[in-house]
């Protein structure tokens, strides 16, 4: 992480393994722009609840992974029966603005983004959302670009850019 904020001027998003405030405040120490928690939601909210107060609902983003419209924790590992819409206006309360929201059954698999539940969750939450998970094409960007007035306004892409389904230039341009 270190060596990346050191070669790059725009802004690092980090998520992944953030499970205490002592991980996070490491981060942004570092100079991480933002952080991307989930499981810690879950498993200590209390903790997180503090660590948005100490660095704002800006920097600190929710992290969403659903399977079925429920949220699952540990990597995906371990599911619950706690719904994805309920769980967001629960943590918007605390200040959280934004959400990545990754539909687990579509990610990775190149398969398209599920449009139905993204706009849904974004209708009904109000909140900024970062769409994650199905992404294969300009077109699915184009698709997601019709919800942006829902509030989805940015797209994470992995798999798709990998294997030379996404060309960046186009990607800037769309």
């Amino acid at each position: 992480i270190r060596s990346i904020l050191k070669n790059i001027s725009i802004p690092v998003q980090l998520g992944g393994g953030l499970r205490n405030a002592e991980n996070i405040e490491q981060m942004f120490e570092l100079g991480v722009s933002s952080v991307i928690v989930g499981t810690m939601a879950v498993k200590n909210p209390d903790v997180l609840e503090e660590v948005i107060q100490r660095f704002s609902g800006e920097k600190v983003i929710l992290g969403i992974d659903a399977r079925d419209r429920k949220v699952s924790i540990e990597g995906w590992q371990e599911g619950t029966e706690i719904d994805d819409v309920e769980f967001a206006l629960r943590w918007k309360k605390f200040g959280i603005q934004r959400i990545v929201f990754t539909d687990i059954a579509r990610d990775g698999m190149l398969s398209g983004p599920n449009l139905e539940a993204l706009g849904d969750f974004a209708r009904r939450t109000g909140l900024k959302i970062v769409a994650s998970g199905g992404v294969s094409s300009m077109g699915d960007l184009e698709l997601l670009k019709t919800l942006e007035e829902d509030g989805v306004d940015q797209v994470i892409s992995g798999k798709a850019i990998y294997e030379g389904k996404l060309d960046l230039k186009e990607i800037f341009k769309c």
